[in-house]
């Protein structure tokens, strides 16, 4: 069994050949049919000179192209880069330049939006349309030269892929900063494998799973609905959603065993009806990217019965973290569980000792699964990535662990417990206090649907909190009555000083809440307030 992220398609291929690997809409394809496509475009990327780690950027949305090309550009030794489709112009030409990459895959319809752009891209050769014919010419921009997939598939020489190992990196993801552009985290062969083993293993994924992709393929989470079916020789579900209704629609007709999800999507998928062959056929629902409301879990486990709840917690850094085992959730509904297989999960205060049961400390990660650092970005990569915690003298070249920025918790029993982003603590009246204990408190009124607590500069308090609310499904909002409640439910240095109404929250290209974009939105709301 190879130990490259291209393997867990070999391995299925070479065990389960008449597996469906993939479906997307009317289409579908075996993991046996899958191996031929990725290895006819691994020798075409060969074939196109290909060097060994040259990145190539995949801006596409899901489709089995996608998928082939991004594992075709592992087996030939290349490192893939997929740009969420979501980005515009401007967002990925930043990524393309970063990365240096060598090689785009996309579409026509993403070319024209991308303009005369790529000519910002000097290290970039060759654009390769996966619907287009493609052209000899370079664009009349001096920019690199546009071919189509075909053409591609028709360079392989007698050439194999590069050599690779586990070690070597295969993948850079690009994930969102609290502040600046995104950063491009750098991941091996070993990091992607060692994943979706640890990950499989715990959800029990088998070869009778029907996985469904919902979230973005450049997203770890998203990403991981690919590795662990992969793992598995599961069916993966590609699907582009426009609306919560889709998922729905999408779970019933390829009656969906498994699905992962964010927490602002889930409250969606929470309020809708659910037909009986959607909800029977689910033996597990996921959660990851942020605290999913107790109201959102109880309500996703009257809809699904049956279905086993994962509460995880990752970071892009280390890919996956911990999980909550479902036969806790009654017991410690609010904790993100312990840590995942093949992982440890340190709790570790300022002064580098392990904290007691009940202290908050920063949320420490060791194994496998930690990342190689940022692409090109030394400074941040040596303020994250630092040695593990509690080793022996005597090791000469000390172990380097992913320092997460969380603030966290464990009880008596060692279960860890999500305080807050150490940038994202609001500081109120001489407090520290979590955002997520506001909007815990928010959703328990049952008067929004949705809500994000904000630290907010304030000429007295140092911060003071706006909560952020759209209106529950089906009804309207009642501020003064929300209001009210959050001063008979909290401290007094934790009410909002602003309770703000909006129609949506807005996302960022991972579905997750922009909290920094909102928080830039009322940056000077109190100072406002006092003049």
């Amino acid at each position: 069994m190879t130990d490259l992220l291209h393997g867990l398609i070999e391995n299925a291929a070479r065990t389960r050949p008449d597996n469906i690997a993939l479906a997307f809409k009317t289409e579908s394809i075996t993991y046996g049919e899958l191996w031929q496509r990725l290895e006819a475009l691994a020798g075409g990327l060969v074939g196109m000179h290909l060097q060994r780690r040259d990145r190539v950027a995949v801006y596409l949305d899901k489709r089995i192209e996608t998928v082939v090309t991004i594992f075709g550009t592992a087996a030939a030794g290349g490192v893939f880069v997929p740009v969420n489709p979501q980005l515009k112009a401007r967002q990925v030409t930043y990524i393309l330049r970063d990365c240096n990459a060598r090689i785009l895959v996309t579409s026509v319809e993403r070319l024209r939006g991308l303009g005369d752009t790529l000519a910002e891209c000097p290290d970039l050769r060759l654009v390769v349309l996966i619907d287009g014919e493609g052209a000899d010419a370079e664009t009349e921009t001096g920019g690199p030269a546009i071919i189509s997939l075909d053409e591609v598939l028709a360079a392989a020489g007698p050439h194999g892929p590069h050599r690779a190992i586990d070690m070597d990196m295969t993948a850079i993801l690009y994930t969102s900063g609290s502040t600046g552009m995104p950063k491009g985290v750098v991941l091996s062969h070993r990091n992607m494998v060692a994943g979706a083993r640890s990950v499989s293993q715990y959800l029990e994924n088998t070869a009778d799973d029907r996985i469904l992709a919902v979230l973005p393929l450049s997203f770890d989470a998203g990403f991981s609905q690919l590795t662990t079916g992969f793992n598995a020789g599961a069916t993966v579900v590609l699907m582009n959603y426009l609306l919560p209704q889709d998922v729905v629609r999408q779970c019933a007709e390829h009656r969906v065993t498994g699905i992962t999800s964010v927490p602002p999507l889930w409250i969606q998928l929470s309020g809708l009806e659910w037909p009986a062959e959607a909800a029977e056929s689910m033996r597990y629902f996921a959660n990851t990217g942020g605290h999913m409301p107790r109201a959102t879990l109880d309500r996703l486990r009257a809809l699904f019965p049956r279905a086993r709840p994962y509460l995880m917690y990752g970071l892009t850094e280390a890919f996956r973290s911990t999980y909550l085992d479902p036969s806790e959730v009654d017991r410690r509904p609010e904790s993100i569980g312990k840590a995942i297989p093949n992982a440890e999960i340190l709790v570790v205060r300022e002064d580098g000792e392990t904290c007691q049961p009940g202290e908050h400390g920063e949320l420490v990660h060791r194994g496998a699964l930690v990342a190689l650092g940022y692409w090109n970005d030394p400074e941040r990569t040596q303020q994250r990535y630092r040695p593990a915690p509690g080793q022996p003298a005597g090791i000469p070249n000390p172990e380097l662990a992913v320092w997460s920025g969380d603030v966290v918790r464990t009880d008596e029993d060692g279960f860890i417990y999500f305080v807050g982003r150490a940038d994202e603590m609001i500081k109120t009246s001489g407090y520290r206090v979590s955002p997520t204990e506001v909007e815990d408190l928010i959703y328990a009124t049952g008067k929004v649907g949705e809500v994000v607590a904000l630290g907010i500069p304030h000429p007295v308090l140092g911060q003071g909190i706006v909560a952020v609310v759209t209106p529950p499904a089906n009804g309207s909002l009642d501020v003064d009555a929300l209001m009210m409640e959050c001063r008979q439910q909290l401290p007094l240095y934790m009410v909002p000083g602003l309770i703000a109404e909006r129609d949506g929250i807005p996302r960022t290209p991972n579905g997750k809440m922009d909290r920094k974009g909102l928080a830039d939105e009322f940056a000077n709301a109190f100072q406002e307030a006092a003049q």
